[in-house]
C-alpha cells in the first residue's frame, strides 16, 4: 500500500480501466485513499479489476461504458457522483488504435474516424459531462494519457493525430476550467508494458535498448505521474503535457550511435 493518502474521500472516474494504465491507476489511487469508479467497455473485466480493489480494502465499483456514445458516458459520471457523492478527478485512459495501411492512401474513413472517435472525442465526452461536478468538487482535476506518438512520428496514423489533438485539448481546456478552479494536464507516455504487447516480449527488448533508462515502462509508472498531476501536490500546474518516456523524447540514441560510435562528441 502506498503510505501517502492524497486522495482520502476524492471520486474518481477513470476510463479504459480494466486492465493495463487504466488498472494501475485506478489501483495507485485508491491506494491513496481515492474511491474508484472503473469504467470500461469491458464490463466484465471491469467488475474484476473492481473487487480486487474492494479486496485492497479500497472502495470501487465497476460500470460499463462506451466513451463513443454519450449516453454512456453521461451515465457513468452520474453513478459516480451519486455513489460517491462528488467527482474529483477524471482521468481519460479510453483509446483505439488502428493498424496503418502499408499505404497512406490506403487508410479507410473507419479507422480513421474509429481511432478519433474514442481516443479523442471520447475524452471530450467525458470531461463534458464531468465538468460542472469537477467545479462543484471544489478541487477537481482532469488528467488525460496521452502519448509520445502526439509528439513525434511513431507510426499509426489515426492514433497519433487523436494524441496529438488531446494535447490540444489539454490546453484549451485547461484556459477554459481554470477560473473554475478545475485543472487539466496530459501524461505522454512511451511504450508500455501492457496486454497490448502480449506475445512480443522480442519486440519489448529491442525497444527497451532505444530507451536512455534501459528499459521500457510499466503500468505502474504512468500511474504515478497520474496521481501527482491529480494531486494538490500539483495545484499550480494545469495545461501541461508532462513526458514519462524514459528520455526517450530527449536522447535520439541512433543518432548519436550513427554519428559518433557510442562516443560523445558530435
Amino acid at each position: 500500500m502506498t503510505a501517502t493518502r492524497r486522495f482520502e474521500g476524492y471520486g474518481v472516474l477513470i476510463t479504459g480501466a480494466a486492465r493495463g494504465i487504466g488498472a494501475a491507476t485506478a489501483r495507485r489511487l485508491a491506494e491513496e485513499g481515492a474511491q474508484v469508479l472503473v469504467t470500461d467497455v469491458d464490463e466484465a473485466e471491469a467488475g474484476r479489476t473492481a473487487a480486487a480493489l474492494r479486496e485492497l480494502g479500497s472502495r470501487a465499483e465497476a460500470f460499463g461504458c462506451d466513451v463513443g456514445r454519450r449516453a454512456q458516458v453521461e451515465a457513468a459520471v452520474a453513478y459516480a457522483v451519486e455513489t460517491f457523492g462528488s467527482l474529483d478527478v477524471l482521468v481519460n485512459n479510453a483509446y483505439r488504435c488502428s493498424q496503418d495501411a502499408p499505404l497512406f492512401e490506403d487508410e479507410s474513413d473507419e479507422a480513421w474516424a474509429g481511432d478519433l472517435d474514442i481516443t479523442l472525442t471520447g475524452a471530450y465526452r467525458c470531461a463534458r459531462a464531468a465538468l460542472p461536478h469537477l467545479v462543484a468538487s471544489g478541487r477537481g482535476a482532469i488528467v488525460t494519457i496521452g502519448s509520445v506518438n502526439g509528439l513525434q512520428d511513431f507510426g499509426n496514423h489515426a492514433y497519433s493525430a487523436a494524441k496529438a489533438g488531446l494535447m490540444s485539448l489539454t490546453r484549451t481546456l485547461a484556459g477554459h476550467a481554470a477560473e473554475r478552479g478545475v485543472r487539466v494536464n496530459l501524461v505522454a507516455p512511451g511504450t508500455v508494458r501492457t496486454t497490448a504487447w502480449e506475445g512480443r516480449d522480442e519486440d519489448l527488448a529491442a525497444a527497451s535498448r532505444l530507451y536512455p533508462l534501459g528499459r521500457v515502462g510499466e503500468p505502474e509508472d504512468i500511474a504515478a505521474a497520474v496521481a501527482f498531476l491529480a494531486s494538490r501536490d500539483a495545484s499550480w500546474i494545469t495545461g501541461t503535457t508532462l513526458c514519462v518516456d524514459g528520455g526517450l523524447l530527449a536522447v535520439n540514441h541512433g543518432f548519436r550511435e550513427a554519428v559518433t560510435g557510442g562516443g560523445d562528441a558530435v
